[in-house]
């Protein structure tokens, strides 16, 4: 099953709105086949692994998933593990999708194969938290990325920002944004830095859905997202009322144009993450700055919190890493808890993950 879980990660930014699944299929202590979901949600784990065991009878699929049960646009992976003629199931996690929810395992117990569940359970819900969080609660997960000095600044009193950090942690950002579904960021942020927000110097095929939450699209069409949004696709929140002028020289872009409910004269990002979690996403890393970070963890819509932290001091003049959050006591503070934490280059990373 550990194995299965190292090759479902594989498929981490590329699969959804499909969980990344991953699958071994062991007969006699012999791998015969193992696979992962592929890009776009299909072929399925399963599938991949069967074709590539060829003869799997009598054999033991390890699936980090309930194997679903539905037709799509995929025959059911159950199904198919029915007619390869498989003795035994062992899964991590039961399927919460109510298309699936039990009815997998169930198909393969009245066939009369052995089904084993909730093994590494802990390690697949954290793989799979985003679909699973899409599924359970109509919302994407949220990493949220801070890069700041040792003093908690993201940039000088002038807005000079690069590089806070070094190349080896600006790498690691590319990697996280590789294993994402999106990436996203703020109007303040796009307006200072001009961001292209895409993976670079990873030799990837993928890039990941860029997002601006821009309620009045302040931000240029002949940007670096809008001269890009051909390439890879780029979609833009905004208020309903936002110009319409505006609005069509960002469609001409080749961007996607999403309307969003706004409150107290900023996008409401409960309902913005909602309405991405409802077009498929189930993972987003926000780069965005101090305001739009401080407006997630007030909301409490920050699943992990990943710090890069550098060895500088810039002082009180620059720009703090979050906007005010008007805590009135201390015991109002957000709490994280620590994940794990590492060096990389001369920088540190902590990874920090809510409750």
């Amino acid at each position: 099953m550990a194995h299965a879980l190292a090759l479902a990660a594989r498929g981490l930014g590329r699969t959804w709105p499909n969980p990344a699944v991953g699958c071994v299929i062991v007969r006699e202590g012999r791998i015969l086949g193992r696979g992962w979901t592929q890009p776009g949600g299909r072929p399925h784990a399963e599938r991949r692994a069967l074709d590539q065991a060829g003869d799997a009878r009598g054999a033991t699929a390890y699936v980090t998933l309930e194997p679903c049960a539905h037709h799509g646009k995929t025959p059911p992976c159950a199904e198919a593990l029915v007619t390869a003629g498989l003795s035994r199931v062992v899964t991590a996690l039961t399927d919460p999708d109510p298309r699936v929810s039990g009815k997998g395992h169930a198909m393969l117990r009245a066939a009369g194969i052995s089904v084993t569940e909730n093994i590494l359970s802990d390690q697949a819900y954290r793989l799979n938290a985003g679909f699973l969080r899409r599924v359970t609660q109509g919302l994407p997960f949220v990493t949220l990325k801070l890069a700041t000095t040792i003093d908690g600044r993201i940039a000088t009193a002038s807005g000079e920002s690069r590089w806070i950090t070094g190349p080896a942690a600006r790498r690691y950002v590319h990697a996280l944004r590789l294993n994402h579904d999106a990436v996203m960021v703020g109007s303040g942020t796009a307006l200072a830095d001009n961001p292209d927000l895409t993976v670079r110097d990873m030799g990837a095929l993928h890039q990941p859905v860029r997002i601006l939450l821009d309620r009045t699209l302040a931000h240029a069409p002949n940007s670096r997202l809008g001269v890009t949004a051909r390439q890879h696709p780029v979609w833009v929140l905004h208020a309903p009322e936002a110009p319409a002028e505006a609005q069509d020289a960002w469609r001409g872009t080749g961007a996607r144009l999403l309307p969003c409910p706004t409150q107290g004269g900023r996008l409401h990002l409960t309902s913005a993450l909602r309405l991405l979690a409802a077009e498929g996403l189930t993972r987003i890393l926000s780069e965005g700055g101090g305001t739009i970070a401080a407006a997630l963890i007030a909301e409490g819509l920050v699943d992990d919190l990943i710090q890069l932290t550098a060895g500088k001091l810039i002082g009180a003049e620059g720009m703090p890493a979050l906007g005010p959050l008007a805590l009135p006591r201390l015991a109002d503070a957000p709490g994280f808890r620590l994940h794990g934490h590492f060096s990389i280059g001369n920088d540190s990373v902590c990874h920090w993950s809510r409750g």
